[in-house]
């Protein structure tokens, strides 16, 4: 990934290119120190972004809001062969459908919580479940109290 090398008037210092996009510049040193953004350097040795630099950073933040980490990212652009990156992307595809499976159970037990009328959210078959299946017991509700559930809340 070279950078643009724009020079002269538009070319921008590291301020103006983090500040662009609402960024401290210590996260483009650390991007160019993982290999991710090549600034050119001018006589005093300042580095200098061009418009390839500006594609460049919004790039990563695209891809970083779709959950890629930055070692993924430096993989995807340090890569030109197709079936790499395919392979690339399918583990990450991979890998944001167990985290999405995962927030989707969440918001399972969260949302039978909030529907739950038991006074004791222990008591809620949800949530009974779930802990079943946690402590791997094949058989739902056994063993995980020694009282007698409570009744549903009055409405």
């Amino acid at each position: 990934m070279k950078s643009s090398g724009d020079s002269g008037a538009s070319a921008m210092s590291i301020g103006a290119l983090a500040g662009r996009f609402g960024l401290a510049t210590h996260v483009l040193r650390h991007w160019e120190s993982m290999g991710l953004l090549h600034p050119v350097r001018d006589a005093g040795g300042r580095r200098r972004y061009g418009a390839g630099d500006l594609t460049r950073v919004a790039t990563i933040l695209i891809l970083k809001e779709a959950g890629l980490g930055l070692g993924a990212i430096r993989s995807l652009s340090a890569t030109v062969d197709r079936a790499a990156r395919h392979e690339i992307l399918r583990a990450e595809a991979e890998d944001l459908r167990s985290r999405i499976a995962a927030a989707r159970a969440s918001l399972e037990l969260i949302e039978g919580g909030l529907h739950c009328e038991y006074e004791d959210i222990t008591e809620c078959p949800n949530y009974r479940r779930r802990i079943a299946e946690h402590i791997g017991s094949q058989a739902p509700c056994q063993g995980l109290t020694t009282r007698e559930p409570t009744t549903p809340r009055a409405r």
